[in-house]
C-alpha cells in the first residue's frame, strides 16, 4: 500500500510545507543602537572643553567604540535568525544597553566637554581607556599579585574555619571551650590587628595572609559550626542502626548536611577577605590593587585610581559568580534557592 499526502493529518501538512516562522524584531535592542549612535556622534562631533593641556586622549577611539556598539546592536535587533542566539542572551539585559550610554554620556558631559566636575579629581570616560591601553603592564602585575595574596589567604582561612566550625559543632568538649572564644574574638575587625600582624609576622607577605586568613576563618567557622549543629538528629540514628562509624558520621552525615551553612560563610569570608585584602595592601605590601591605588592618589592620578576600581569591582564580583558556579555544583537540589 503507497501513503500520498492526502492521507498525511491536515495539521502536519500544514507544519511540513509553511515557511519557517521569522524572529521577532529587537525593539529595546534598537532603542539600544539610537543611544549608542547619539553617544559616538556626542563624544566625536562637540569638542573638549582645554583645561590646562591640549585634550584628553583617546576621545576619538572613544567615539568610534560607541559606534561600533551601536552597528552591532542594529546587526543583532535585525538580523533575524542569523543571530537569534546571540540576541537572546542579550535580551535580558536591554534595558541596561539603553541606560548605560545614557549614564555614560552624562559622565562625558560634566568632565571632558563643559569642565563641571573639577579636574583631576573627575576624569572623562576615555581617560581609563588611556589607563588600560598605556599602563596595562603595572595594573595587570598589580591584578596578579592581589589574586595570589587573596588565594593564599582565603584558602587557609576557609580550610582551618570549615575544621574548627566541624569539630566545634560535632565536639561537646570543643563547643565548650573553643565557641566562646569565637565569640568574643571573632567579631573583633582583622583590619585591627594590623599592628600586631606586621610586627610578629616574618614578612609583610605573610601577615597580609594571616590577615586575610583572619577575616575569612569568623564567617567560615561559625556557619559551618551552626550547620553542622543543625543536623537533623534522627540522620545520626538511623546511620548508627546500619552501623556508621563516628568517621562516617562526620564525613558522610554531618559535612554533607552543613554544607549549605558552609557555603554562606564562604560568600561572607570572600567579601570580608577583600576588604581585608586592600588594606593591607594599603599598608605594608609591595604590590597589589591596593598599592596601585595608594600609588595613583600620590600622584594625583585619579584616572588610574577609577580603572583600578572597576577592575578590582569586576574581580570580587567575578570570584562570588564563580563561588556560586561551585555551589549550585555541588548543592544541585538547592540550584536557585540563592541568588546572585
Amino acid at each position: 500500500m503507497t501513503t500520498t499526502t492526502e492521507s498525511l493529518p491536515r495539521r502536519a501538512l500544514l507544519a511540513a510545507t509553511s515557511p519557517a516562522p521569522r524572529a521577532a524584531l529587537w525593539r529595546t535592542g534598537l532603542l539600544a543602537t539610537v543611544v549608542w549612535l547619539a553617544l559616538g556622534a556626542l563624544v566625536l562631533k562637540w569638542p573638549n572643553k582645554e583645561v590646562g593641556f591640549s585634550d584628553w586622549a583617546y576621545t576619538d577611539e572613544f567615539g568610534y567604540a560607541a559606534l561600533a556598539a551601536a552597528a552591532l546592536l542594529a546587526v543583532l535587533s535585525l538580523g533575524g535568525q542569523l543571530t537569534e542566539r546571540a540576541t537572546e542572551l542579550l535580551r535580558p539585559a536591554g534595558q541596561w544597553l539603553v541606560v548605560l550610554p545614557l549614564l555614560i554620556g552624562v559622565w562625558e558631559i560634566l568632565t571632558a566637554k563643559l569642565g563641571v566636575l573639577p579636574t583631576p579629581f573627575f576624569a572623562p570616560p576615555q581617560s581609563l581607556i588611556e589607563v588600560y591601553a598605556e599602563d596595562w603592564p603595572r595594573l595587570g602585575l598589580s591584578t596578579a599579585h592581589s589574586l595570589r595574596l587573596l588565594a593564599h589567604g582565603f584558602a587557609s582561612g576557609a580550610v582551618v574555619g570549615f575544621l574548627v566550625g566541624v569539630w566545634i559543632g560535632w565536639s561537646r568538649i570543643a563547643g565548650y571551650w573553643v565557641h566562646p572564644a569565637l565569640r568574643f574574638l571573632g567579631p573583633v575587625p582583622a583590619s585591627a590587628l594590623l599592628p600586631l600582624a606586621f610586627f610578629f609576622a616574618p614578612s609583610s607577605y605573610a601577615a597580609a595572609v594571616f590577615l586575610i586568613g583572619l577575616a575569612t576563618f569568623f564567617p567560615v567557622a561559625v556557619l559551618t559550626w551552626s550547620g553542622v549543629a543543625a543536623v537533623n538528629k534522627s540522620y545520626y540514628d538511623v546511620a548508627r542502626t546500619l552501623g556508621a562509624s563516628e568517621s562516617f558520621l562526620v564525613l558522610r552525615v554531618a559535612i554533607p548536611a552543613a554544607l549549605p551553612q558552609v557555603f554562606v560563610g564562604l560568600f561572607m569570608g570572600l567579601g570580608a577577605a577583600f576588604s581585608v585584602l586592600v588594606t593591607a595592601e594599603m599598608m605594608g605590601v609591595k604590590a597589589g590593587l591596593g598599592w596601585y591605588l595608594q600609588w595613583s592618589q600620590g600622584w594625583a592620578a585619579y584616572s588610574n585610581m577609577y580603572a583600578a576600581l572597576i577592575v578590582m569591582a569586576a574581580l570580587c564580583s567575578g570570584l562570588i559568580t564563580l563561588l556560586f558556579k561551585v555551589r549550585d555544583r555541588a548543592l544541585s537540589w538547592q540550584k536557585g534557592t540563592v541568588k546572585w
